[in-house]
């Protein structure tokens, strides 16, 4: 099938997902049912212009500062009863296509997050998710970092910061089990096709995640986590991670990830090499409803094997709500530092305009 006939579909689908929605507002009284959305809009402005992503290719007239829409949600929540519950989530972004006459059209898009169904206490303490749903790869570090509308935690951004890929995406289509073992023992089990929301199943291998989250003291956790993946005959592909959160002192919360990603295909002169990463952030109020400051340090390491190839980034901002809680401004530098010495530092700003209503 050809691209312009899968943006056609994908239009076609779209419609016919809002017509449904439509109706299901019509049937008030039969359930809790919610709207609610989330826009992520930047103006960017490169404060240096000799790094790789500054000035990628020495040339002048390349383009220094633009507004673009990075995300843009929208989700349908339906509360059926106490016990079941529904998800319907759309996402935006610049999807880079080619129409039926071959022109570039990568026009801003919606496409499918999430569509599952909930039980809860399936189990005492426990819920069951069926669908496409939020992994549990690094939705706890999200949660804790507090914003995805600066940026997304370690894992989650480490391809577009290193061009390379440690398989983790933040939505999947299988089950998850998660829930309570005891009042400071948690837990997470999920089965998954492992291709991400925005790719079918390209195989018969399924990918396996698990966490455990414990809470030793009041505002305190450390939560680790493994998945695997076989991804051949003969070769497998495992995560690692571990992650500590602190949120004991008043109005300031503090995390910090590490994970290695291991790829019996990732092989460098006939020897297996790993990626890894570290991430330590903080996020304090200032003025409690109106102002945050925060903050967080990345390492990134692509390839074991290789000397210089480390990458490290720096993001500091401000969290500004000045009218109301569904508008917010957070204005927001990114500093990039490589090992490599022929690498010059890039240094990015960004004000970013966050609207949840």
């Amino acid at each position: 099938m050809n691209s312009g006939k899968k943006i056609r579909m994908g239009w076609w689908a779209f419609c016919l997902m809002a017509v449904f929605l439509f109706a299901a507002m019509a049937s008030a009284g039969q359930a809790q049912q919610k709207f609610s959305t989330a826009i992520y809009l930047d103006y960017t402005f490169y404060l240096s212009n000799q790094g790789p992503i500054t000035n990628p290719q020495g040339e002048p007239n390349f383009k220094n500062n633009f507004f673009t829409f990075r995300r843009a949600y929208f989700r349908y929540d339906n509360k059926i009863n106490n016990r079941l519950s529904f998800r319907l989530t759309f996402d935006g972004n610049y999807v880079k296509a080619v129409d039926a006459q071959g022109k570039k059209d990568d026009r801003f898009r919606p496409f499918l997050k999430h569509l599952y169904f909930q039980v809860s206490d399936i189990l005492p303490g426990s819920d069951l998710k069926v669908g496409l749903a939020d992994t549990i790869t690094f939705k706890l570090a999200e949660s804790r970092w507090g914003y995805r509308s600066v940026a997304k935690t370690l894992m989650d951004i480490y391809k577009d910061v290193t061009g390379k890929d440690v398989d983790a995406s933040s939505a999947d289509l299988g089950l998850s089990l998660t829930g309570k073992i005891a009042r400071p023992l948690r837990y997470g089990l999920m089965l998954t096709n492992g291709a991400g929301y925005s790719h079918p199943e390209g195989d018969k291998y399924k990918k396996i995640m698990a966490n455990l989250h414990f809470i030793p003291l009041a505002g305190l956790s450390v939560v680790g986590y493994v998945d695997y993946e076989k991804q051949e005959v003969g070769a497998k592909a495992i995560t690692y991670k571990a992650d500590v959160y602190a949120e004991f002192i008043p109005r300031l919360t503090l995390g910090a990830e590490w994970f290695v990603y291991r790829n019996d295909k990732n092989l460098q002169d006939g020897e297996r090499y790993d990626r890894s990463g570290l991430s330590v952030f903080g996020r304090f109020q200032l003025i409690p409803e109106k102002l945050n400051a925060f903050a967080r340090f990345d390492r990134f390491e692509p390839n074991s094997l290789t000397a210089n190839d480390e990458i490290g980034l720096v993001i500091a901002g401000l969290d500004w709500t000045p009218l109301h809680s569904s508008l917010k401004l957070q204005p927001n530098i990114w500093f990039y530092d490589y090992k490599d010495p022929l690498k010059k530092s890039d240094v990015v700003f960004n004000l970013t305009f966050f609207m949840s209503f």
